[in-house]
C-alpha cells in the first residue's frame, strides 16, 4: 500500500484539515475519518511541500506523525513549523501529534510538545470523538478570547 497525495479545493467556510502521516495503513484510517467529519483535506508526501502547505493556508485541523520522514518529536520540522505559527493563525487550528509513545488525550503530554491533542497509535481509529472532544473543548477554551478581540475590533 503506498501513501496517498490528495489535495481538495478549498471553499470559504469548509473545515480544512493537513493530514502529515507516511505510514500508508494509518493515513489511510485518518483521512477516512476526517471526511465523515466533513473536513476537505490536504495530504504532503515531502517537508518542503507540507511547510508550503502550512504557510500558505490556515488549517482548522494538522495532524503530524511524530515520526514523520524518520524524524523524532525534537526534530520534526513540520511539528516545529505548526507550534510556531503566528498566533493568529495557531489559535484556530488544532495540532495533533499521532505516534506510539503517546497516550491518546494525555494533557500533560500534549503541553509538552505544544500540541493541542495527541493520539496514541492503537486509538487512530477512534480519532472521529477524540477529535470532536478536542474542537469542542477549542471552542470553549478560545470562543471567548476571540469574540473579545472581534469587540476591540482586532480582528
Amino acid at each position: 500500500m503506498q501513501i496517498q497525495s490528495r489535495f481538495d479545493i478549498f471553499e470559504p467556510g469548509d473545515l480544512t484539515a493537513l493530514v502529515c502521516l507516511d505510514v500508508p495503513e494509518v493515513q489511510r484510517i485518518v483521512v477516512d475519518q476526517l471526511v465523515q467529519l466533513g473536513y476537505k483535506l490536504h495530504t504532503g508526501l515531502f517537508v518542503e511541500d507540507i511547510l508550503v502547505k502550512l504557510g500558505a493556508h490556515t488549517y482548522d485541523v494538522v495532524i503530524i506523525s511524530e515520526h514523520f520522514n524518520a524524524s523524532d518529536v525534537e526534530s520534526n520540522p513540520i511539528l516545529a513549523a505548526a507550534i510556531n505559527a503566528p498566533a493568529d493563525q495557531r489559535r484556530n487550528q488544532i495540532v495533533v501529534l499521532v505516534g506510539a509513545s503517546f497516550v491518546t488525550n494525555d494533557e500533560m503530554q500534549a503541553f509538552q510538545h505544544s500540541v493541542d491533542l495527541v493520539i496514541g497509535l492503537a486509538d487512530v481509529v477512534n480519532l472521529r470523538p477524540v477529535l470532536r472532544r478536542a474542537t469542542l473543548r477549542s471552542e470553549e477554551f478560545f470562543g471567548p478570547y476571540i469574540e473579545a478581540l472581534k469587540a476591540e475590533g482586532r480582528i
